[in-house]
């Protein structure tokens, strides 16, 4: 593993041009929401193309409780998504009023099952919320044909999805209302904490960009820089602090730059991964489904019932190895507030269950070397043959 004595699940990959940009924004005055913002939010609204907008936010979590507001969802409503997500695709939903109800996954692509989501929709269903888990696209064809049917909003939990082909089509330019991004540290381009807004209806566009600061009529940059009174505001509405800081899109404008160098460098990992694991007693994930790609976010595969050790053992052993291992996710349905709040069960979501029982994700990062992946292998290999 190179020099280091322990490879760690994740690191970000940051260079000189972000390092360069954040020391240019310090001495420049702009700290927080300003012209870096304004230009990393037109870069990517570039880099996706098809006349969308792009409003940058402190976190994908921010950019899903905008989105779910301003598509009018409220007390009362329901939303469907999966089980086998991070609690922010569904406490989102619970920030409005509104209630989650979780169905299962597919037991290949470990995204939200289609064939489940007709019968979970009821009179009071506003939306679904479909998440691209690891990075893989779900199969947004049936679920915006679902939702034209039964006039629902589709916001699409990209945070693992960037950047990401679907059918001759980027993931942020297909039919949803909605889609957001996540600049988590460990994600696929960082900003360190952030996120970002996509969409091609201009209301959405407008409700999300007043609610994101305040519900202010003029965001802060517009105020400070306008040739009208800087001093005068008016609240329209009671918004939230979401608005990013020029640090974080300081760095956000260069890691754009480098996204498909990236994308590049995890599929060679991940390509390595595929070849060097497939005789072990493993399930490994899918490279593509639905004539679309992997942004590979994650590497996740699943221990089988006849391996030779567990799940847990094999974190622990791989952990005495030296690497960095992770599992995503605990299922909401078997967190305390989801389960007791809504009564449910493990036998209500068996494909879900059973995979956390199993799946681990290995280390897929832009800084590791060859090296390190060979390592990797070699390691996953010992721990099986002892």
């Amino acid at each position: 593993m190179s020099d280091r004595k322990f490879l760690p699940f994740a690191l970000p990959d940051i260079g000189e041009e972000e390092i360069n940009e954040v020391v240019d924004s310090l001495r420049s005055g702009w700290l927080t929401t300003g012209p870096k913002t304004k230009r990393f939010e037109s870069d990517f609204e570039s880099f996706l193309g098809d006349n969308v907008t792009a409003l940058a936010v402190n976190s994908a979590t921010a950019g899903l409780h905008l989105a779910l507001e301003a598509c009018d969802i409220g007390p009362g409503d329901e939303v469907i998504t999966t089980s086998f997500t991070f609690t922010s695709s569904a406490e989102v939903i619970r920030y409005l009023g509104a209630h989650p109800v979780f169905i299962d996954i597919d037991p290949a692509s470990l995204n939200i099952d289609v064939s489940l989501i007709e019968k979970a929709i009821t009179p009071r269903t506003k939306a679904i919320i479909p998440v691209h888990i690891g990075g893989l696209p779900s199969d947004m064809d049936a679920i915006l044909q679902i939702a034209r049917k039964h006039n629902l909003k589709v916001i699409e939990d990209a945070a693992h999805a960037f950047p990401v082909g679907y059918k001759g089509k980027i993931i942020g330019t297909l039919d949803s209302d909605v889609t957001v991004f996540s600049f988590y540290a460990t994600k696929t381009i960082t900003t360190g904490e952030g996120g970002m807004l996509v969409t091609k209806d201009p209301k959405i566009a407008a409700r999300a960009s007043t609610m994101r600061l305040h519900g202010i009529d003029r965001d802060a940059f517009d105020r400070y820089t306008s040739d009208k009174p800087s001093w005068y505001y008016e609240i329209v509405a009671p918004g939230y602090k979401y608005n990013m800081t020029d640090i974080a899109a300081s760095i956000g404008i260069h890691q754009l730059k480098k996204a498909y160098v990236f994308k590049d460098r995890r599929n060679q990992i991940a390509k390595a991964y595929l070849e060097g694991l497939k005789s072990l007693p493993i399930e490994l994930p899918l490279s593509y489904l639905n004539s679309g790609d992997n942004a590979w976010h994650l590497f996740q595969i699943r221990i089988k019932e006849e391996a030779p050790l567990s799940r847990d053992a094999f974190i622990i052993k791989m952990m005495e190895e030296g690497v960095g291992c992770s599992v995503h996710f605990i299922p909401l349905h078997m967190q305390p507030y989801y389960r007791n709040a809504y009564k449910l069960k493990d036998s209500y979501y068996p494909v879900a269950s059973k995979v956390f029982s199993q799946i681990v994700s290995l280390p897929i990062y832009t800084k590791m070397t060859d090296s390190d992946v060979s390592s990797v292998i070699e390691k996953i290999h010992k721990v099986f043959s002892k």
